[in-house]
Parts: C-alpha cells; sequence; structure tokens
C-alpha cells in the first residue's frame, strides 16, 4: 500500500459563480464538498489508479471533522486518520466559470497538542511496516514541530520506505535536510526556499539541500524534474483555465506511483537507510502522464478530481526535453 499523510485535513467547499466581483452579493451556481488536504487528493488519485492507498493524520471531533470522516467513508481509501480534540478545518474555492479563475480561503486548522502528536507519530511508525512508500503533504497545524516533516521523514528511512515530501517554508527547508527521495514544490516555494525564481537553478539548490529528485510545478509551464542523472522540463499544449485545486498533488500521486510500481514500472527497492536505489525509471513517460493528469484536475468542475477525457486528450501532446544540467 502507499501511505499518504495529511497532517492538516479539510472539508473542501466548491463554490461556482458566473462571475466573482469584490464587495458585492454572489449567487453560488453549483456548491460541492469533498475530502480535503493535499495528502487526501493524492490517495484519491492513486485510488483511481488501482493503488491501495492509506490515508493518515489528524482529524478534528467537532462537526467539520464528522463530516470529512462521513465524506471520506464514501471515497476508494482507507481511513486511518488519528483524532484531535479541535475542529477540522474548511477550505473554500469559489471558481469564476466566466473567467476561469479561482480564488481559495484556507482556515488554519486544530491546535494540536504534544501528546496529540506524539501519538500521531507512533501511529504512523506501525502504518510504516506495511507501505511501500510514503507522502508527507501540506502545512503544519498549529502545535506541530516545525520540524515535524523531517522527524517523520528519517522515520520512514530507518523503516526502508522511500518519502515523498510536498509541503513548503521552514517544514520543508527542514523536511530536506532529513533527505526525502523526491520532493515536489512549485516554483514560489522554491524561490522562498533558495532565494532564486529560476527554476533549474532553485530546484538544483534544492537538491544540494538533500533532496534525491526535486519536480517542481510550474504552473502553465509544466514540470521540471532534476534528478542524480538528468534534467526533464514536460510541458503541456495549452493552458488550462479552471480550478487548480489539487493540481499539486495529481502530480504526486504520479509520482508514488512510478516510484514503487506504476507507469514507468518499478522505480527502486528501498534500502536498510531508506534509500532508493537506481533504477530505470522511464522520466519523459512518468512526467508526461503527470502533466496531463495534473491540467485534466485543473479542468474538473470539482477540486480534487479530475477529467479523464481531458488527460486522455492532452497526454499524447505533452513535449518532455532533457535539458542541460547548467546551473543544476
Amino acid at each position: 500500500m502507499i501511505l499518504t499523510v495529511t497532517l492538516n485535513t479539510a472539508v473542501d467547499v466548491t463554490y461556482s459563480v458566473r462571475r466573482l466581483v469584490p464587495h458585492t452579493t454572489h449567487r453560488v451556481r453549483e456548491a460541492a464538498e469533498r475530502p480535503g488536504g493535499k495528502g487526501v487528493n493524492v490517495a484519491r488519485v492513486l485510488a483511481a489508479s488501482g493503488r491501495r492507498a492509506v490515508v493518515t493524520g489528524f482529524v478534528g471531533g467537532g462537526p467539520t471533522g464528522a463530516r470529512l470522516r462521513e465524506l471520506l467513508a464514501a471515497e476508494p481509501v482507507v481511513d486511518e486518520l488519528l483524532p484531535v480534540a479541535g475542529d477540522t478545518r474548511r477550505t473554500v474555492a469559489v471558481v469564476d466559470t466566466a473567467g476561469g479563475d479561482t480564488t481559495q480561503f484556507n482556515e488554519v486548522g486544530p491546535a494540536v497538542t504534544a501528546p496529540e502528536w506524539s501519538a500521531f507519530r507512533s501511529h504512523y511508525e506501525r502504518l510504516l511496516a506495511d507501505a511501500e512508500a510514503v507522502a508527507l503533504c501540506g502545512s503544519l497545524p498549529p502545535g506541530v514541530p516545525v520540524g515535524g516533516y523531517a522527524t517523520l521523514v528519517r522515520a520512514a528511512r530507518a523503516a526502508g520506505v522511500p518519502v515523498l515530501l510536498d509541503t513548503s517554508g521552514e517544514p520543508l527547508a527542514r523536511g530536506l535536510a532529513a533527505r526525502p527521495e523526491l520532493v515536489k514544490p512549485n516554483l514560489a516555494e522554491l524561490a522562498a526556499l533558495t532565494g532564486s525564481r529560476e527554476p533549474l537553478r532553485a530546484a538544483g539548490e534544492a537538491r544540494r539541500r538533500g533532496a534525491g529528485t526535486v519536480v517542481a510545478s510550474l504552473g502553465a509551464e509544466g514540470l521540471l524534474a532534476v534528478t542524480p542523472d538528468d534534467v526533464w522540463w514536460a510541458r503541456p499544449p495549452k493552458r488550462i483555465a479552471g480550478n487548480p485545486t489539487g493540481a499539486g498533488d495529481t502530480v504526486a500521486a504520479v509520482l508514488l506511483d512510478s516510484l514503487t510500481a506504476g507507469t514507468a514500472g518499478a522505480a527502486g527497492t528501498a534500502g536498510a537507510a531508506g534509500t532508493v536505489e537506481k533504477s530505470a525509471v522511464d522520466w519523459p513517460s512518468v512526467l508526461a502522464r503527470a502533466v496531463a493528469l495534473s491540467a485534466a484536475t485543473v479542468a474538473a468542475r470539482t477540486a480534487g478530481e479530475f477529467d479523464a477525457r481531458v488527460a486522455e486528450e492532452l497526454l499524447p501532446r505533452v513535449a518532455v526535453e532533457r535539458q542541460p544540467r547548467g546551473a543544476a
């Protein structure tokens, strides 16, 4: 199974309006709810690809947390969330159907106590025993130490389980030092980490800080992958308008699939120290699929889902080119 960790889970609410105009009243044309948080979105895509996905992290004990568990029960994933006293947050995406833009509102999340964090670490280590790979995704709720992801990366490496890390800010900086096999930042997160907005230079710096492979999300410009051996740039054939919520999580799911036994075949085996041995990952195929599916996620009407018809239409048209290593 593949384990996804979402410490700051959410109920994702999507509102569609004809046009978003500040300081006015809007009539919502369509509303939808989904269990959310980055790792939950990753698990949904993995399950749609036929993989067994287990979701863990925190879930609040209030009404939003209860609604999250109710929604999650309808998903083809395994719920291993650990309850905490505070209530789960909501995120609200307002989709402007006329312009194709989305405005996002993210609540903070429940405060996690020291005993709750300690209980989670024990719970996580038990789940690692059956995991092929683990994804550590999203923001940290209040109360979790800023080095929380670094702690979880080290535990996975000790268990011989490869890690994908997808977070930002200081949790990303500290997590890199624990040497995850994959990181998947966007350009803004890379710039905040390294001080450079030049994608290749920033991704190369992230590798030097501890990441095995960096796959950077560049929005409409696609994905840049800096691996131990090569640099690849995958670009979509056209810009897709819509709701970008979950698009990066779709990329993470495809990468996890390739790291274990997905479209690229087995990506290697984890050694005793948790490192992934060099292997023949078909990066052009992996990146093309990731670009097509992430664009299809933007095109979907509801956050965290993807439009399979869009993915099928885009996949053969994604351009993947090897790049000179240069600054990387």
